[in-house]
């Protein structure tokens, strides 16, 4: 038996994309929304069976990972977080880059040889790898209304990854997941699959909209720091809201807290693009946090860390 197991966000869904278009097969497919990354906890297989892993930080599936390889599970990991120490195993293949500049959609670009590059830059677009995307775009030859589509299409999918539950997002990542297998370029779906783009397109803009007439509680040159209520608008925007705010403003960190209904926050972090660092170890700090050098977050701030996760924001940017 063989199990996908992905990231919600636009990342996981187009390395798993491009990795099932170049080895077709059925699987059974394991997701959730973007912070739901324990997800290989939820795989029931055994020996002789083969997991797929995209996206999800190896550190935080440890113990899982390490069960499904002593049962004689076969596993491929593909992803760009903290990983901390591998385990070693005949059994696992890990194609793991932590460095600052690459996604897990590029990761298995270079895996299977460039053979769907164009999904590729729809991840590195979602995963707010401008820069990168367009490198990679560079031999396609697309033009710039074409590459637009391919940004927006990689944004979208990242947005629709955000919210607390299943429930908060416009798809489920699966159900995208699947009207996204048939089509080997990203151009193709955005034209087939109208209904989901435009879906997408409405409720980022009035997300978006919601969130722009949010003043910041805290600004100067080197961080920022925004306060999002509980509702599932702010849940969604929460993380692309940050990706354009990092992109507008190079230089500055930018925090954004959402309330969670039952109190606390949940954090998304950005680091500087101009200095793509520390993310990840600012939020290791605090109870649920990981991620990756540039983008990070905390899934359940308590209320009372509020204003130590300040001092150490600003400690880290300042």
């Amino acid at each position: 038996m063989r199990f996908d197991v992905f990231n919600g966000d636009a990342d996981g869904l187009c390395a798993l994309q491009q990795f099932r278009l170049a080895f077709p097969a059925e699987s059974q497919l394991i997701t959730g929304v973007k912070r739901d990354i324990a997800l290989l906890k939820k795989v029931n297989a055994g020996s002789s069976d083969e997991v797929n892993v995209f996206d999800i930080s190896l550190d935080k599936n440890r113990e899982p990972l390490t069960s499904l390889l002593a049962q004689g599970v076969r596993i491929k990991y593909f992803d760009h977080h903290f990983a901390g120490d591998i385990p070693e195993s005949d059994n696992l293949n890990v194609n793991i880059d932590t460095s600052p500049d690459t996604c897990t959609s590029l990761i298995v670009d270079q895996f299977i040889d460039s053979q769907y590059r164009a999904w590729a830059v729809v991840g590195a677009f979602g995963d707010n790898f401008d820069g990168r995307a367009r490198q990679a775009a560079g031999g396609l030859g697309l033009n710039e209304k074409q590459l637009g589509l391919l940004r927006e299409l990689g944004h979208y999918l990242n947005y629709n990854g955000y919210g607390a539950v299943v429930e908060d997002l416009h798809f489920a990542p699966a159900e995208l997941s699947q009207r996204m297998a048939a089509y080997e370029d990203p151009l193709q779906f955005i034209a087939a699959e109208a209904d989901v783009f435009e879906t997408l397109r409405s409720g980022s803009v009035e997300d978006f909209a919601k969130a722009e007439a949010c003043a910041p509680v805290i600004v100067d040159n080197k961080v920022a720091v925004y306060l999002f209520p509980a509702e599932s608008w702010a849940r969604r925007v929460s993380g692309v809201f940050g990706n354009q705010l990092a992109t507008a403003n190079p230089d500055r960190a930018h925090a954004l807290l959402t309330e969670l209904p039952q109190g606390g926050y949940v954090v998304s972090v950005r680091a500087p693009l101009n200095n793509k660092l520390g993310a990840d170890d600012l939020c290791r700090q605090f109870p649920t946090g990981g991620g990756r050098k540039a983008a990070a977050g905390i899934n359940d701030l308590p209320a009372i860390m509020y204003d130590e996760f300040v001092v150490a924001f600003k400690a880290t940017y300042a």
